[in-house]
């Protein structure tokens, strides 16, 4: 705030980073704005070094050769406007010789940098195969070249149904205070509960953060957007580090709240009602569709609702489990949890094992 106080041209304020974050990004507005009205001369100073930023500013999403042309016009209208208007006894900065040429060579040099930096990080540097060879940790690749979605759980007890064409990329064990995998395709998490240990999907150009909940991240490599869609719990959703400057925003979805990000663009699009999309925009599966609230419900009938989320086969005894009703709440667990919940509640030494899509329960009945 001192060295402000010593500002007495332009130039000044374009040397100090904090002044341009609040002209284009609203930063410290507060701060500046108070500062700003203390001094009438001081403000109107401000108001010609903010215009003169604001006529750098590059804002559209896509830059053609014509559009540039039309930013530096711009630009010069808006110089041309503060000369007429401003009656200030020294030589304002955009008068001195060479400084309107200055002027229009930085305006297109921001111009073509951005968006040759935009193309670079859309086309080459967010695919699937370049994120995982990022990373340090020894991976294992699961790939669904089949016709129907199939279960992978993961070390911490986290489960995920994998759509056909898509493929996961996780370590063996989670080591670190992190969780991470990596996504192309589509898949349905249901992440296992460790605040201490966030979990990070990171799907081309988003990252999906969760602590403990069930999600859909739908990210095709051929498709121009890549969807989160939440059915239980909350999740933060934010660009990769790599467009991150690009595009800073993160955005929050609970339950039965859904985003797009446009790969084009790279904008997102919070959709908070998924009941007003199109169907054929929604690509629900039934493991979303389905309720996992029991109330005195048959353990038969818990473990064919299970069946039918996850796709898989479980082998239980039937004559010792028929007489068996559970009341109980499986809404927020992957599915290795569930299961154990289940075993847990019919007790007498009931358990369970897990071999790919095949369960198989082992019960003298229930208390």
């Amino acid at each position: 705030m001192q060295q402000r106080n010593h500002y007495k041209k332009i130039e000044d304020f374009l040397a100090d980073e904090s002044f341009q974050k609040w002209v284009r990004e609203g930063k410290e507005r507060d701060n500046w704005e108070e500062w700003t009205v203390e001094n009438p001369q001081r403000a109107k100073l401000v108001a010609e070094a903010r215009l003169w930023v604001l006529a750098t500013r590059v804002q559209e999403s896509t830059l053609s050769s014509s559009e540039v042309a039309a930013a530096l016009q711009a630009s010069r209208d808006k110089i041309k406007s503060i000369e007429k208007e401003t009656a200030v006894p020294s030589i304002p900065l955009w008068r001195r010789t060479g400084w309107r040429s200055i002027a229009a060579v930085l305006v297109l040099g921001l111009a073509l940098g951005w968006l040759l930096k935009r193309q670079t990080l859309t086309q080459d540097t967010l695919t699937y195969t370049q994120l995982i060879n990022q990373d340090i940790q020894g991976l294992i690749e699961q790939a669904n070249n089949t016709h129907k979605p199939q279960l992978i759980t993961l070390s911490d007890g986290s489960s995920v149904l994998l759509q056909p064409k898509s493929k996961l990329s996780y370590p063996k064990s989670f080591e670190g205070d992190e969780r991470k995998v990596y996504l192309s395709g589509e898949g349905f998490f249901e992440i296992s509960k460790n605040p201490k240990k966030p979990f990070f999907v990171f799907a081309n150009e988003i990252v999906t953060k969760v602590i403990g909940t069930s999600f859909r991240v739908k990210a095709y490599t051929d498709q121009p957007n890549v969807e989160v869609v939440v059915r239980t719990g909350k999740v933060n959703v934010s660009s990769n580090q790599a467009i991150t400057q690009l595009n800073p925003e993160t955005v929050q979805l609970l339950p039965n709240q859904g985003v797009r990000f446009a790969r084009k663009k790279l904008t997102f699009e919070k959709i908070t009602d998924l009941t007003l999309e199109k169907p054929e925009a929604q690509s629900v599966i039934a493991i979303e569709q389905l309720s996992f609230e029991f109330s005195d419900v048959p353990v038969a009938q818990i473990l064919k609702t299970i069946e039918q989320a996850y796709l898989v086969e479980i082998d239980y005894p039937q004559e010792k489990l028929k007489d068996c009703y559970l009341t109980t709440s499986l809404s927020d667990q992957p599915l290795p949890e569930k299961l154990k919940i289940i075993c847990e509640s019919l007790g007498n030494m009931t358990r369970y094992e897990m071999n790919g899509n095949r369960i198989t329960i082992l019960s003298e009945g229930c208390n």
